[in-house]
């Protein structure tokens, strides 16, 4: 049985200059054949078009083999948008089975030092990398419980490590970025925990330092697409797979 996977991608807010807005729309993938019997980089292709949501976008997808994806609009940050994203998931197919926590925003733009940053800058991150993240996973829980495998992976960060960050000579202690992705983590953690007793898997991943908008696509970084395929063992985690775990961009387990 094919799996249905949930994926926000990058769409354009005209009201931010983030670069991961939590303004539109995601993504539902339906693939027509068994993951294990289709090519990691083919089932994977959501993940990768990370531009904005236009007719030519549209045809781009098709064009890449991904007739079966469907858009649905979503903000995390409005609990009407999110109450009805649910409800067209619901309609078009019963059940999800890969619920992909990406939408968020970095606010790189602005001053974090903890010395100065505007408590205004913090309340804004966390509304979409916190809040969002949690009101748009409680309202999809209901379908993910209709999955015989529900999976659910929140997109991180190595900055969301308190470890990390408290290592000799860190760097980028960019208070609302770090900050509200770490207290995403910590759910990550206390939802994992949770679910576990349901068959749920939960975990988080950091794909690493990657070349996107959100970092005004600094030189140095994986391409979208190699960031994708960090991702994507852990959206497809088989029923055996393990819950509750931090991975890093190299597969490997992370300190939280």
């Amino acid at each position: 049985m094919s799996r249905i996977i949930l994926v926000p991608i990058l769409a354009s807010d005209s009201n931010s200059s983030d670069s991961w807005p939590r303004k539109g729309t995601s993504c539902i993938s339906p693939p027509e054949t068994k993951p294990q019997e289709r090519k990691p980089s083919s089932f994977s292709s959501p993940l990768h078009h990370a531009h904005p949501l236009t007719a030519q976008s549209r045809q781009k997808l098709i064009a890449d083999g991904l007739s079966t994806v469907k858009f649905v609009h979503l903000d995390v940050t409005d609990a009407a948008s999110v109450k009805a994203a649910a409800q067209t998931v619901s309609s078009a197919e019963g059940r999800l089975d890969v619920l992909v926590n990406n939408a968020g925003i970095s606010k790189m733009g602005v001053d974090q030092h903890p010395e100065s940053i505007d408590l205004a800058t913090i309340r804004e991150a966390m509304e979409t990398n916190f809040y969002g993240l949690v009101q748009t996973t409680i309202a999809f829980i209901p379908l993910l419980r209709k999955s015989d495998n529900p999976v659910i992976l929140n997109v991180s960060t190595d900055m969301a490590s308190n470890s990390y960050q408290a290592r000799e000579g860190a760097q980028l202690h960019l208070v609302a970025y770090n900050t509200t992705k770490a207290a995403a983590n910590s759910y990550t953690i206390s939802l994992a925990q949770e679910l576990k007793k349901d068959g749920f898997k939960v975990n988080a991943v950091t794909p690493g330092y990657t070349s996107t908008k959100l970092n005004f696509f600094g030189q140095g970084g994986k391409s979208v697409r190699a960031g994708a395929e960090v991702l994507l063992p852990w959206a497809l985690v088989e029923k055996d797979g393990p819950t509750c775990k931090f991975i890093d961009g190299d597969g490997k387990e992370f300190a939280w």
